[in-house]
């Protein structure tokens, strides 16, 4: 019997999801995906909005599946539609449209894949009644937020960026790309505090300064001042935000990059367990078994996780038991590797990274290497001599290397030195090599592609290091993936000469005929 899947959530998550269905059932056997959702337009790729806001990608860029690929393989799609209600006993949701007409859609099994929403700090002035951004305010977090901002802002516009944390930089890195006088109000002592110990904080905030944005750190916003008339150009006169020292800074625009809440307000109101999230066991399924929720509104052994490996190997696992591919799969949690996709910027930050060298524990070694004045910074952490933690800003030859060997668990080089500065001959070469990752290997983070993705596209005619992007997106987010690539394009080409041949073969006689 083929079931209906219903997703509720066009984002990146319940995407993915149909995706993996369509992967795994083509011809909808056991499985007929539908997908809701609030946003107005297709999926999009979240990870790139700071290249949207830069100016670097197109909204159109960041899709995640080419125009009309849901109509051609049969999946239904509402956009701009919001899920106000789910009727259990019915396994039916309702729905509101923009125009305010409602509807209803069954379902056999339904899987919440909601995501978060923009917060907006308590205060004063920043948000409207009704909890929305005041005029001269834009939360970061769409790609409408980002056409929002880039209509805002001019060489020269002097924008505050409230939040320090991978979300805030990424648009500060964005906005100065824009020509823009930008200023990050953070409350902690040091950017990124969640993933980056102090002297990684230290480094990168030097660092940031240095391509032009402007830190006023261990500092809160306590007011935003509209303005009170226009000036030329638009801008209110006097618009800007009183911080808790008393200073004033003037800002032709507020952006709001201080953290996100899940969306859980529709699970609650149906009803099922919801903590900090929508509270899932291994198999994804909430308190309802016929409810599955993946993503940022999911909560699993105690964990919200807001970036985007858990929500793609979620959606993995959810796709394999629906499907019948699997009916082993369990989601066991994740292993984070943090990336700030600024422009100038490489740093990765992965694991447990506040060990010190000087730690009283036996089993923990920790390795670091620190260089201010050229904006370098790499730390690991080991114990039984496989990584639990590291910090890499500065060092991209040993990035690729190190979260390979965090990402498989894999026991480390001897040469750990080596290692740590990416020296080839030390055997970072070898564990970053093609021919040693295993076929599940993320090689681009931004677009979630392995090893064994990029090996089935060369495999299909696309054997340049252009023509893998085209196919797969890698290389197309931060870039910093683009040596890795070039390798398994290059490892390829020479352990499947035989493949090769094989396609050229195919090739000519295709023409022929």
């Amino acid at each position: 019997m083929t079931r209906r899947v219903l997703v509720v959530g066009n984002g990146m998550a319940g995407a993915r999801l149909v995706d993996e269905l369509h992967r795994r059932d083509p011809e909808g056997v056991h499985v007929r995906p539908a997908i809701i959702g609030e946003e107005p337009r297709a999926a999009y790729n979240r990870v790139l909005l700071s290249t949207v806001l830069a100016g670097g990608l197109t909204a159109d860029a960041v899709r995640l599946q080419p125009e009309g690929w849901e109509e051609r393989h049969g999946i239904e799609v509402r956009t701009g539609t919001t899920v106000v209600g789910i009727d259990r006993s019915n396994r039916r949701v309702e729905c509101l449209d923009t125009d305010g007409s409602g509807s209803t859609m069954d379902y056999d099994v339904l899987v919440l894949a909601t995501g978060s929403r923009a917060w907006i700090p308590p205060v004063p002035g920043l948000s409207t009644r009704e909890g929305m951004p005041a005029v001269g305010v834009v939360a970061f977090r769409t790609v409408d937020d980002c056409e929002r901002i880039a209509q805002a802002v001019r060489p020269g516009s002097r924008v505050v960026v409230l939040g320090g944390g991978l979300l805030g930089l990424e648009a500060a890195r964005g906005l100065r790309g824009r020509g823009a006088d930008v200023t990050v109000v953070h409350p902690h002592a040091y950017p990124m505090e969640r993933q980056l110990d102090p002297g990684a904080g230290a480094v990168l905030a030097r660092v940031l300064g240095e391509l032009g944005v402007a830190l006023r750190l261990s500092s809160t916003a306590v007011e935003y001042r509209p303005g009170l008339a226009a000036a030329a150009g638009g801008v209110s006169a006097g618009r800007g935000v009183v911080l808790d020292d008393g200073s004033f800074l003037v800002a032709d625009l507020v952006v709001v990059a201080t953290g996100v809440r899940p969306a859980v307000e529709l699970a609650e109101m149906a009803g099922l367990t919801v903590d900090s999230a929508v509270v899932v066991d291994d198999e994804l399924r909430t308190s309802d078994r016929r409810i599955r929720a993946i993503g940022e509104c999911a909560q699993h052994r105690g964990s919200v996780y807001g970036l985007v490996q858990p929500a793609w190997e979620q959606a993995e696992v959810v796709a394999d038991l629906l499907t019948g591919a699997d009916a082993t799969a369990r989601y066991a949690g994740s292993r984070l590797v943090t990336k700030l996709k600024a422009r100038d910027v490489d740093l990765a930050a992965m694991g447990e990274v506040s060990a010190e060298a000087h730690t009283s524990d036996a089993d923990t070694e920790v390795l670091s290497l620190i260089d201010p004045s050229r904006g370098r910074y790499a730390k690991l952490v080991l114990r039984d001599d496989r990584i639990v933690g590291a910090v890499l800003l500065g060092s991209p030859e040993a990035a690729a290397a190190v979260t390979q060997l965090y990402d498989r668990s894999a026991k480390v080089p001897s040469d750990r030195l080596g290692l740590l500065l990416g020296r080839p001959e030390s055997g970072g070469e070898e564990v970053a090599s093609p021919a040693h990752l295993p076929g599940r290997a993320v090689v681009c983070r931004c677009n979630s592609v392995t090893k064994n993705q990029l090996t089935s596209a060369w495999r299909a005619g696309a054997q340049t290091v252009p023509a893998l992007a085209a196919a797969t997106r890698a290389t197309t987010g931060c870039g910093s993936c683009r040596e890795l690539v070039d390798g398994v394009c290059g490892w390829l080409q020479s352990s499947e000469p035989a493949q090769v041949l094989e396609q050229e073969k195919a090739t000519q006689e295709e023409g022929a005929a």
